[in-house]
């Protein structure tokens, strides 16, 4: 595991960054930084939001866009009612296949 210096805060950004020096702290809105200078430093905003601080970026003095961390990913929602559906589905007893449909389909077409 990697020592991290005492000249580091908690975040992992070493106490001199320059995109530290660019964050203003505004009263009701947080941490907020210019639009300049988050072009100018995103890869750094982007890791202080990973280890979980959150940004807003300012143009004009005006807040535009707050920069958070995304939570994790979203679980899959699953359709419970197709198993109960196929259940009740009769048994396939031969005839033409979905393939051959759309083949048969296709050929009549021309295509």
């Amino acid at each position: 595991m990697k020592d991290i210096p005492s000249s580091r805060i908690t975040d992992g950004e070493p106490l001199s960054s320059p995109v530290l020096r660019e964050i203003a702290e505004l009263h009701g809105l947080g941490e907020t930084i210019s639009v300049r200078s988050a072009k100018a430093h995103l890869s750094a905003l982007l890791n202080l939001v990973e280890n979980g601080r959150e940004i807003i970026i300012t143009s004009g003095g005006k807040p535009k866009a707050r920069l958070t961390r995304i939570a994790g990913p979203r679980k899959r929602k699953l359709f419970p009612g197709a198993s109960e559906h196929l259940a009740t589905m009769p048994p396939w007893t031969g005839g033409p296949t979905g393939e051959q449909l759309i083949r048969a389909d296709r050929d009549g077409r021309g295509w």
